[in-house]
């Protein structure tokens, strides 16, 4: 089908004579890529031996001292309290998720540590840990993991959004990032 015009002979008469100085914008958007020394590969050696060493914070004997009452929650001593209220009101949005359904323990604490060096190397600063319901097995353990480790700075019960009473919404203590020095 053909398209019929729209435009009498008068407005398109009209159109070109108020155009009549105009001319054409040339296109000079410039796309800047970011240096190729920024970009870097990191070694899966060195990716197993962050997550060996992150998940070696994680004890099934020791228990911290956690609230009994009300969801889920946590504070480091010397973070504010304050923090663990923006986790609770949602104001946090994480940027990286990690589903631990159908997880052994084991494999549990792994992923959490793998998560927890993945958002230092990357300079995240919040993230949700989805437990689920299941046995309450790992809904169980995995605020009291979370606790021991020393980035962990705060955790939450996820607001609906993210996952409800089935996750957590942590705040992790990242590097300050300083950009390599140019030679």
């Amino acid at each position: 089908m053909k398209k019929k015009n729209a435009l009498s002979a008068e407005d398109k008469a009209l159109f070109r004579e108020m155009t009549s100085g105009a001319r054409r914008l040339s296109h000079d958007t410039v796309v800047h890529r970011p240096p190729r020394n920024l970009r870097r590969e990191i070694p899966e050696k060195r990716l197993l031996q962050e997550q060996t060493d992150a998940s070696h914070y994680f004890s099934d004997e020791f228990q911290p001292l956690l609230a009994s009452e009300g969801p889920v929650r946590y504070v480091r001593p010397d973070v504010s309290h304050f923090e663990q209220k923006k986790l609770r009101r949602g104001d946090y949005a994480p940027d990286l998720f990690l589903d631990l359904h159908g997880l052994t323990q084991k494999q549990a604490k792994q992923e959490l540590g793998a998560l927890i060096a993945a958002c230092r190397r990357e300079h995240i600063y919040c993230a949700c840990v989805m437990h689920g319901h299941g046995k309450n097995i790992l809904k169980q353990q995995t605020p009291l993991w979370l606790a021991q480790h020393p980035h962990v700075m705060a955790f939450h019960q996820a607001p609906k959004l993210y996952g409800g009473d089935a996750a957590l919404l942590i705040l992790i203590e990242v590097e300050e990032w300083l950009p390599p020095a140019h030679l």
